[in-house]
């Protein structure tokens, strides 16, 4: 059984769901994955402040298309029961008020800690973590704005890569008319 340390909701494991979700962009065309071997998956780790265990990175390597498929609307929540199994919180007082340790089986801290976050998400901010608007893109995004229409991973690259393909489309139809 693992544990760690926690305050309720921490925006840092948003933040950490978001990256786990964005690990297999596209680049040049083609998918990378930033978690496809060990080496890799412990760079990853590490610099998401990750235990580096071969264990959290299987257990990753299970829930990362799972999550992708829920936020993008292709699966429901249900699947994602087996890596809630064994996962719990006890209180711990502080000087300043409670920590809540999150308890998980070994190997499955970090996945718990991105199902929460997810959870949390979809409580807090429904419908805020997406998938970019562009189709060739694999990234998801928080939207932050105050409207809640923000589309695209990054304004700078699909954004407008977006707007300049419609611009194009509709400067060929107006060539043609």
């Amino acid at each position: 059984m693992s544990t760690t340390a926690m305050t309720a909701a921490v925006p840092a494991d948003e933040q950490l769901l978001l990256n786990l979700l964005n690990t297999t962009p596209v680049i040049d065309g083609r998918e990378l994955d930033e978690l496809g071997d060990l080496a890799s998956a412990r760079r990853w780790l590490a610099a998401n402040g990750l235990e580096k265990s071969e264990s959290e990175w299987r257990g990753l390597l299970e829930l990362r298309p799972i999550l992708q498929a829920i936020v993008r609307g292709e699966q429901s929540p249900r699947a994602l029961a087996p890596f809630l199994e064994g996962v719990g919180y006890s209180p711990r007082a502080t000087p300043e008020g409670l920590d809540w340790a999150l308890h998980a089986p070994e190997g499955r801290i970090t996945a718990a800690k991105a199902v929460l976050a997810w959870d949390a998400l979809r409580i807090s901010s429904p419908g805020r973590l997406r998938a970019c608007a562009n189709t060739e893109c694999q990234l998801f995004l928080i939207d932050r704005s105050k409207p809640n229409s923000a589309k695209w991973c990054s304004m700078a690259v699909c954004g407008n890569r977006m707007k300049a393909r419609r611009h194009y489309h509709r400067a060929g139809e107006t060539a043609e008319a």
